[in-house]
C-alpha cells in the first residue's frame, strides 16, 4: 500500500467515524446510484457507514479522468458480510462520496475479498 493510499484509507475511516456523531450526517454523501445499490442488497446508510469505519483500500484508482480522487474499499457489516464501495474523497469539503456499493461476487474476487479474479 502507498502512502497516498494509506492516507486515503485513513481519512476514509476517520469520515466515517465523525459522520456517525455528527447528527446532520454532512461527512458522507451518497449517489442516486449508490443508494440504489444500498436498496437493492437491502442495507442502511448506517450499517454501511459503520462498516467503512474498519475498511481497507483495496484498489486506488488514478485521478486523471475523474473529477475527485476515489478508491474501492473493503468493509464488513456488522452481519459479518462483506461489501464492497467506490468511495470519492472531495478534500476540498472534507467529506466522503459514496460512488457505489455491492456484495462481492465469488465469480469475480477470491476468498480474501480483495482480490480479483484472472
Amino acid at each position: 500500500m502507498t502512502v497516498d493510499t494509506e492516507a486515503k484509507q485513513d481519512l476514509i475511516r476517520r469520515r466515517a467515524r465523525e459522520n456517525q456523531a455528527d447528527p446532520e450526517r454532512a461527512k458522507i454523501l451518497w449517489s442516486r446510484h449508490g443508494i440504489i445499490e444500498l436498496v437493492n442488497e437491502g442495507w442502511s446508510r448506517e450499517l454501511l457507514e459503520e462498516g467503512l469505519q474498519n475498511s481497507e483500500v483495496i484498489e486506488d484508482y488514478p485521478a486523471l479522468h475523474r473529477p475527485l480522487p476515489d478508491c474501492l474499499v473493503l468493509g464488513w457489516l456488522a452481519t459479518g458480510e462483506p461489501f464492497h464501495a467506490v468511495i470519492a474523497i472531495d478534500e476540498v469539503k472534507d467529506r466522503l462520496f459514496v460512488v457505489t456499493v455491492y456484495k462481492p461476487s465469488p465469480e469475480e474476487w477470491e476468498d480474501d475479498w480483495q482480490t480479483r479474479k484472472e
